[in-house]
């Protein structure tokens, strides 16, 4: 009976457990289905379908990829308003993003007077600190501001060609604005002169590396004209200018145009320029002109702000009285006039008229002749003159009286001066005026003299120009024999040598100042047949540095190519180790062996070479292959030696021998 109990009560306890079990099974799939279908519709309803929901007992299992951090996140918290976050299990993943691209690097460097200042993004495996101390060593570059900023990316084609390229260029241009980025530059920049301006473009296009863009705008300012002249003359033959100075193109057309009324004959020009006195410039040569037209002939001299009305002898004084009259009504409150009616002479002197003259062979002899008022004056227009043209060249023959104007010194200098601009002259002082006639080979003879003599004898000054020009005679062809070339890139190579960098057949930045020179002397040179021979030390494989010399020997003839060297007759040959000049097994040795050498061509030395064949193939002792023939090393060669730094042999990490 005990027994039968014991087993009823055992058997009950059982089958409980196994209600509650099956009951707690069924409830937890109960809250995990609504859990997860309450979890599901909120995603749908948020157009969230990528995302997968499992339920797990308490815990919400969130799988699926997000396209973005943003959608995920925008998921994650959708089903936080579901169920407790702390059950949430996050295993989303994100769609990869696009590898980030590399910013555009870039620079600004300006400089001026007041220094340089650098503004861009750079790669940092630029050297920044290196960069500045560039820019700082420039001559006269002044305070260098630092604004760069550095990013870790890749360093991008073209690069270092441009932003080495920069710092020569402001070597060269003081006033400019240059714009670096990757393979190409722009430069801005102000010359003093249009003949600057061209000799600075042809400087950078001649220095610019190969394959760089560049873009290059350089202006020459308006010259500046000091003192501002204009002298227009009226005689039998018309009238016309012996210089003319205007502040703008409008102020040059008004000038020209009164000019034309006045009766200007054949072509004349008026420069444009800075440094006029006033603003009414154009407005006072105007009228200044129509004056002088209206007494029918003399001359008008206006040098700054001070002008110089001359009549010709005999001119009717009423007519004279009120022109001049008029012509100072209308002037600009800024100028003075200075009027001039010559009075018809009287008897001769009876020693003879107050001169002094100086003539100019075309030989370069200069004579002095005629009165000077004391031996000081006399003592001093020879110790000038001879200044001027050579104590060898200058014979005196003056003597001294008394009586001349107080002017007179003043004259002659300036008259000896102006004479020193023609190469064959003559040259009269006399009480009234200065007179210089010849021919000079410069084109603005007659305006530069104009100019100076009206700033040396001031506003009531008269002078006389009769000035022709004459094209100077062509240069005589100077272009030295191929010996004196070679013995001239000989020297150039002995004081810099061409350095590439280390194991490589890159010329290094600091050897383009060299390759520009030696590309100026083989451009004065002509066509010589010349071979460009590479060498290395004995370092290395020998094939590695055969065909390490082979590269650097082309990449010289290269260089000379984009320096629009004439290269049709060079070669570039390499030697390798062959051709030694030192000992290998010193530091010293292994350095004098890295070089670039420059040798003649010599015709003997190719009919050797050509002999040699000829008789070998007649022989038939051996094939001629199709490699080149390599000369024999020569006394004459003039080489190259590389800096101290392994640029010109192979890397010292390679293989050695």
């Amino acid at each position: 009976m005990r027994l039968s109990a014991l087993f009823i009560t055992t058997a009950a306890i059982l089958m409980g457990a196994t209600l509650c079990f099956v009951a707690a099974r069924f409830s937890v799939s109960a809250v995990e289905a609504r859990t997860e279908i309450g979890v599901r519709f909120a995603l749908d309803s948020a157009a969230h379908e990528w995302a997968e929901v499992q339920a797990d007992g308490l815990k919400v299992i969130l799988t699926g990829t997000a396209a973005n951090e943003a959608t995920r996140f925008n998921a994650l918290s959708l089903a936080g308003t579901m169920v407790d976050a702390a059950r949430i299990i996050d295993a989303m993943q994100i769609t990869p993003g696009a590898e980030i691209i590399a910013p555009h690097f870039s620079a600004e460097i300006l400089r001026n007077d007041s220094g340089i200042s650098i503004i861009g993004l750079i790669p940092a495996s630029t050297s920044r600190e290196a960069l500045i101390s560039q820019l700082s060593q420039i001559e006269k570059a002044g305070q260098v501001s630092d604004l760069l900023q550095v990013a870790h990316y890749p360093v991008p084609r073209g690069w270092d060609d441009a932003m080495g390229f920069a710092v020569i260029a402001l070597n060269r241009l003081p006033r400019s604005k240059i714009s670096v980025s990757a393979g190409q530059i722009a430069i801005t920049a102000i010359s003093d002169s249009i003949e600057a301006k061209k000799m600075l473009e042809a400087e950078m296009n001649r220095a610019a590396p190969p394959g760089l863009r560049m873009a290059l705008y350089i202006s020459a300012p308006r010259p500046v004209i000091t003192p501002f002249t204009l002298r227009f003359l009226i005689d039998d033959a018309g009238g016309r200018f012996d210089v003319c100075s205007a502040d703008s193109v409008i102020a040059k057309a008004q000038i020209m145009a009164a000019a034309q009324r006045a009766g200007l004959t054949g072509p004349a020009t008026c420069v444009v320029g800075m440094g006029t006195p006033t603003s009414s410039w154009a407005k006072a040569a105007g009228r200044s002109i129509r004056a002088l037209a209206k007494l029918g002939a003399g001359s008008v001299t206006m040098s700054d702000a001070d002008i110089t009305l001359v009549a010709v002898a005999g001119t009717d004084s009423a007519l004279f009285d009120r022109i001049v009259g008029e012509l100072a009504t209308a002037l600009p409150p800024a100028f003075v006039l200075h009027a001039v009616l010559p009075v018809p002479k009287g008897a001769p002197d009876s020693i003879g008229p107050s001169e002094f003259t100086a003539t100019l062979s075309p030989e370069g002899l200069v004579q002095l002749r005629g009165r000077l008022g004391d031996e000081n004056l006399r003592h001093m227009a020879d110790a000038y003159a001879r200044a001027r043209f050579g104590s060898e060249s200058v014979y005196t023959a003056t003597r001294t009286v008394d009586g001349l104007p107080p002017d007179w010194p003043v004259r002659v200098l300036s008259g000896l001066e102006v004479l020193s601009f023609l190469v064959n002259g003559a040259l009269t002082v006399t009480a009234d005026t200065l007179t210089l006639s010849g021919i000079s080979e410069r084109e603005t003879a007659s305006a530069e003299i104009a100019g100076l003599l009206a700033d040396k004898l001031g506003g009531a000054g008269t002078f006389a120009l009769d000035i022709t020009f004459r094209r100077p005679p062509d240069p005589v062809d100077t272009t030295p024999d191929p010996e004196t070339c070679e013995a001239d890139l000989a020297a150039v190579q002995a004081a810099a040598k061409i350095a590439f960098e280390p194991g490589s057949a890159t010329i290094a930045a600091g050897a383009l100042d060299t390759m520009n020179t030696i590309a100026d002397i083989l451009t004065i040179c002509g066509e010589i047949r010349l071979e460009i021979q590479g060498h290395t030390d004995s370092q290395g494989r020998e094939v590695m540095n055969q065909n390490l010399s082979q590269a650097r020997a082309q990449s010289v003839l290269n260089e000379l190519r984009a320096r629009r060297v004439l290269t049709s007759s060079y070669v570039a040959v390499g030697y390798g180790e062959s051709q030694p000049i030192a000992d290998n097994d010193t530091e010293k040795g292994r350095e004098d062996n890295r070089r670039i050498a420059f040798r003649l061509i010599r015709p003997n030395l190719v009919d050797e070479e050509e002999t040699m064949l000829e008789s070998t193939a007649q022989a038939g002792e051996a094939t001629v292959s199709d490699a080149p023939v390599k000369p024999a090393p020569d006394n004459s060669t003039t080489q190259a030696n590389e800096k101290t730094d392994g640029s010109a042999g192979e890397d010292t990490s390679n293989e050695q021998n």
